[in-house]
């Protein structure tokens, strides 16, 4: 990517990597075992930016391991349908399986299914080199290092690869308690953030990452967690910061945008349609405070849908919120 944001000459789009599962979602609001209705779609964080990337126009391309089983026939059908450059590496395990219901409220509950998973068994083997190496953006999760040996050596391989080529490296913290915990986390996602370009963190995800190196609570801790995080390398660090906005240290300049108030519906996946929203614009060249706005946007729209990727918007979405046609509660 050169200085302005803008993609290199003769260079594809967006390449992400990592588990996409199926998503098996009560209908019903209340414990589990009384719900009675059910949908079935499909989730992952590297495949939900995958889809939001390409509905606002850019090129993106995933890969990973899928079992040979409908869920598997469903996370390929769906992506190839999205208009994703879709590698699906069948493996002779499962296809991994979430499963999410509303308790009460809008409090949601994430259960996985994928100890073992094919998703689980990505090795460095299974990169795809020059898809890598030709790539504007390689964007990884903290997510996929947590999986397993060899998946956490397949995004470390990937980040080198993308280093050595020129490739701008993204990575989203998206720190999962259920896959591992704090202390082996830590060191773990700060090494990848050192190596990346961009970085998307939550407040609690900067800290993470930082250690004993994170700034004290304070009035403007997401500035200065974004100072902390951009001067392990990143030139670009963005805190998502739910209802507050965001905040970002981009190039050495501070940003700070407010959220949009919606009414939130379904509220996973809002994180990754603000990734796809910043990386679209990143790959069309737009300037910080464009990539932010359409990140800021891209979740709002996320949250007002059921489903992991559902929601994510398309670019008349994003210009009917300019217009003010959507229902938004001000």
């Amino acid at each position: 990517m050169t200085a302005d944001g803008a993609a290199k000459p003769g260079r594809a789009g967006l390449v992400t990597f990592g588990e996409t599962m199926g998503l098996v979602s009560a209908l019903d609001t209340g414990p589990l075992e009384f719900a009675r209705t059910f949908g079935y779609g499909i989730g992952g964080a590297e495949s939900n930016v995958a889809i939001g990337v390409s509905r606002l126009g850019a090129d993106a391309s995933w890969f990973g391991r899928i079992g040979s089983d409908a869920t598997g026939d469903l996370v390929e059908r769906r992506l190839r349908a999205e208009e994703v450059h879709t590698i699906a590496i069948r493996d002779s395990g499962f296809t991994g399986v979430m499963v999410k219901h509303r308790r009460f409220g809008t409090t949601l509950q994430v259960d996985y299914h994928r100890a073992g998973s094919a998703g689980s068994r990505l090795s460095p083997a299974d990169v795809r080199d020059e898809l890598v190496q030709g790539a504007t953006i390689l964007h990884v999760t903290g997510i996929t290092p947590a999986l397993s040996d060899s998946a956490r050596a397949a995004v470390f391989h990937a980040v080198a690869l993308a280093r050595a080529a020129g490739t701008t490296v993204s990575v989203d913290v998206n720190y999962r308690s259920k896959l591992w915990e704090p202390a082996v986390a830590g060191p773990v996602l700060r090494d990848l953030v050192s190596h990346a370009d961009i970085v998307f963190a939550g407040v609690e995800e900067a800290e993470l990452v930082l250690g004993e190196q994170a700034p004290p609570p304070g009035p403007d801790s997401a500035s200065a967690l974004a100072l902390a995080l951009a001067a392990l390398g990143p030139s670009q660090a963005v805190i998502k910061d739910g209802a507050r906005g965001c905040t970002a240290v981009i190039d050495g300049v501070p940003h700070r945008v407010p959220a949009l108030s919606v009414s939130v519906i379904d509220p996973v996946g809002a994180g990754d349609a603000f990734v796809a929203g910043y990386l679209a614009e990143s790959l069309c060249g737009s300037p910080a405070a464009v990539r932010l706005h359409t990140a800021i946007a891209a979740g709002a729209f996320a949250v007002t849908v059921p489903g992991d990727c559902e929601g994510l918007p398309r670019r008349a979405d994003l210009a009917a919120l300019a217009r003010s046609e959507v229902d938004i509660a001000r």
